[in-house]
């Protein structure tokens, strides 16, 4: 253990903490900027800056290491000034227009400028812009880039894709795509993780909210939304309500309120995923030497961009189910469509999803049923708030109400969708009632959940022991590919999520600069699982309804016809 004092208040840490490790127990406020811990601490805009006694230089708080009998003051006149000064200079390379910036109001270094009465820069502004295409999924504005290295780190150290590059040095440090390539000319999948860990607004997602108030003014189209199941677990963070307002029922209030005609819960074709999925798997697992093995879930596009990119030699194990998205985007526009007597080309397939890859998703030819898109347009969770301010919704005020019906019905298996290991539960639960025959208790594959980014278990399904491995966050994919190509591992079933905890940490979250809510968002989706009276998605009725009077029967023709896609033809 350390003990130092820091601001004339002793602390003990355990040797190898920072300083700001040391004050952060302390309730000592050190404010920072780039820091990301364990993933970004280079100390690259130096406002951690604090004062140790005895040493000439300022010493970054971030990256320094406690020390026994160390004196440390976090507020002194030279401190506060550097700060301010760090602050103006990072200014000084940053167009602030901050009336018109998605991240206004929920910018670290706005608050940072406001907290140091920052009322001007001293400094001339020299902001280089640089040419984006505009079509992409994720954007980029060049002009407000504070080179915190952030998105750096986050690409590199957890997703290992390596997007993106520093060049240059000092004042002319710029951050690019590698190579100075364009971003559809390198491996990106897209998965959104270099937005949410932005302190500012240079890095976004694609906004489709005025397309979705055209379709939603346009007397001609039925507008029909569908909302992920991670969505219902943080759409509420940005409108301030509190836990017991939050709730799913208003969700559903909140966007009727737009205009919606008709409002579904993804979970619906979660559980017909379930259905399609684990036959593919128990296909696969009962005919050994016939199909490449383990088999892959393909839920995530984000993962199977990832797939296709780095390792397209595996495509074939992926399950070629299609994602519950576009499952769903398939059946409003077939069995939906002729229940309401509508011609499918006149209805709006809306998503909400908390995935920024969701939209490439949904344009990929191959993956849709028809000429026309099976999904017209998907928006973030954050657009989904940001259309509620900007109709004026009170969503306080609303009443709750229900999802409709014919496609509402869901089980908990597909609400765990959004958490990581929640895609391998639920197949789980429903291949073990396909083989047996029986239902196994809904918690006897529990130890599929949790945390690590790596996750193996083993279960007896009738005689027969399935080898399993849950797997969030592409470094750990790549580690997982690399182990199943040299023989280390050997696995039957392999869920993989791109994003850090799965959908419930994805890419078009709300955001909370420096917190990882993934953990917290997906127990919330647990506890409606354990709360819901169906818990197994072979027994949603009207799953069951579906098959009896459209699909027949899982991987029938039909359902391969509307449910599944050869992944190995994406366009990327």
């Amino acid at each position: 253990m350390v003990t130092l004092t820091i601001d004339k208040k002793t602390v003990t840490v355990p040797e190898g903490s920072t300083i700001l490790d040391a004050a952060r127990q302390a309730d000592i406020m050190i404010p920072t900027l780039c820091y990301l811990r364990d993933v970004n601490e280079v100390a690259s805009c130096r406002i951690c800056a604090v004062e140790v006694e005895g040493v000439d230089k300022l010493a970054t708080a971030c990256n320094t290491l406690a020390e026994n009998g160390m004196v440390v003051h976090t507020n002194t006149q030279r401190v506060r000034v550097t700060r301010k000064t760090n602050v103006e200079l990072i200014l000084s390379q940053h167009v602030d227009h901050c009336v018109t910036c998605v991240r206004s109001g929920n910018c670290t270094l706005q608050t940072l400028s406001k907290d140091m009465n920052i009322q001007h820069v001293p400094f001339s502004q020299n902001a280089a812009r640089r040419p984006w295409d505009p079509t992409l999924p994720i954007l980029r504005d060049s002009t407000k880039c504070i080179k915190c290295l952030r998105c750096v780190s986050i690409c590199d150290r957890v997703q290992s894709l390596n997007v993106w590059e520093v060049t240059g040095s000092g004042a002319h440090t710029a951050i690019r795509v590698r190579g100075g390539l364009r971003m559809d000319e390198v491996n990106c999948s897209l998965c959104g993780q270099c937005i949410t860990h932005c302190p500012v607004g240079a890095l976004r997602e694609r906004d489709d909210t005025e397309k979705a108030f055209a379709a939603l003014a346009d007397p001609q189209k039925t507008v029909v939304f569908q909302v992920a199941p991670a969505v219902r677990a943080a759409w509420a963070d940005s409108l301030g309500l509190p836990p017991e307002l939050a709730t799913e029922k208003r969700m559903v209030a909140a966007i009727r309120a737009l205009g919606a005609d008709y409002v579904f819960d993804t979970s619906f074709s979660a559980d017909l995923t379930i259905m399609e999925e684990s036959s593919e798997f128990i296909q696969r697992l009962t005919n050994p030497g016939e199909y490449p093995m383990p088999m892959f879930t393909s839920c995530c596009p984000g993962w199977v961009r990832f797939l296709k990119l780095e390792f397209p030699e595996m495509v074939p194990h992926l399950s070629t189910a299609k994602s519950p998205q576009q499952m769903f985007g398939a059946v409003t526009k077939s069995y939906f469509a002729e229940k309401i007597g509508v011609d499918p080309e006149d209805i709006c397939c809306v998503s909400i999803m908390p995935c920024t890859a969701k939209k490439y998703e949904s344009s990929v030819r191959e993956v849709n049923d028809a000429a026309f898109r099976d999904v017209d347009i998907v928006l973030t969770t954050r657009e989904l708030v940001r259309m509620l301010r900007a109709f004026q919704v009170n969503v306080r005020a609303l009443p709750e109400e229900d999802f409709d019906t014919t496609m509402g019905a869901r089980t908990g298996a597909g609400l765990i969708f959004g958490a990581a290991g929640g895609v391998m539960e639920a197949a789980l639960r429903t291949a073990h009632y396909f083989i047996t025959g029986q239902n196994p208790d809904p918690d006897a594959f529990r130890d599929v959940r949790g945390s690590d980014g790596w996750r193996d278990a083993s279960f007896d399904i009738d005689g027969t022991t399935v080898r399993l491995a849950v797997i969030s966050g592409l470094n750990n994919a790549r580690e997982l590919i690399h182990a199943i190509k040299s023989g280390r591992v050997r696995y039957d079933f392999v869920e993989v999520m791109s994003c850090p905890g799965g959908c419930a940490g994805g890419g078009g979250q709300p955001i909370r600069d420096g917190q990882e809510l993934a953990g917290a968002r997906g127990a919330l989706l647990y506890d409606l699982d354990a709360a819901n009276p169906l818990r197994f998605s072979h027994e949603n009725p009207e799953i069951q309804t579906l098959y009896q009077e459209y699909l027949e029967k899982p991987l029938s023709p039909k359902a391969h016809h509307l449910l599944h896609s050869d992944k190995g033809e994406w366009t990327l």
